[in-house]
């Protein structure tokens, strides 16, 4: 399915903080790393709604004169980035949260497209419940920090548990929205529940 980067309606549960991100960048540890194709990710989404300018401050807020796809940087540096990036794109996707949200849905592409997305693509058989319960082996490829699990509530319905998790909830919304409409899911509906500045659950269903 075909989705622009502003696109919006996501059904929400809590509101995300901005204030969080100076909380959660001293809780991050050298050990809290990220693949640098998120980051180049960001920065192109960047550049094509707001052009070459805004995406090199997004480069100077992370700190790093650039970015290799398959290096691991701080997940500090990306959250700068993050951040940066969803402030730039604020005036253009109606609201921070939804930049976030947006900011997610690309990440869920460049992931598909990487060999560990394509594996996963190929494990779901395309089958929605599936790819939930795969999803946080998927998490485990591409960062290094958190804990992420399943509960099933339902045969279309389950949460997503994600703990010392450092990425803005909705940013988590647009991720998984975007990974269930890979595999045709219908109706899909992503609540985000934060339980703290690192925890959250995240109510998935669809049809």
């Amino acid at each position: 399915m075909s989705t622009s980067i502003c696109e919006v309606g996501v059904d929400r549960g809590t509101q995300d903080l901005r204030g969080d991100l100076e909380r959660k960048l001293s809780l991050a540890t050298p050990m809290d790393t990220v693949r640098g194709m998120f980051c180049l990710g960001t920065l192109d989404a960047v550049r094509s709604l707001a052009g070459e300018a805004a995406m090199r401050l997004c480069v100077e807020a992370g700190g790093e004169p650039r970015f290799v796809e398959f290096f691991n940087y701080p997940v500090s540096t990306y959250l700068r980035v993050n951040d940066a990036a969803a402030r730039v794109l604020e005036p253009r996707c109606g609201g921070w949260e939804e930049a976030q949200r947006q900011l997610g849905r690309r990440a869920t592409a460049d992931m598909l497209r990487s060999a560990a997305g394509k594996a996963l693509m190929m494990l779901c058989k395309g089958e929605s419940r599936r790819l939930m319960g795969i999803l946080p082996s998927a998490y485990r490829s591409a960062v290094s920090y958190g804990d992420r699990s399943v509960v099933w509530d339902g045969a279309s319905r389950g949460r997503i548990l994600m703990r010392r998790d450092f990425m803005p909830s909705a940013y988590h919304e647009g991720v998984l929205m975007a990974a269930l409409e890979q595999v045709n899911a219908r109706s899909v509906s992503v609540r985000a529940w934060r339980m703290g500045v690192l925890d959250c659950e995240y109510l998935v269903c669809w049809q």
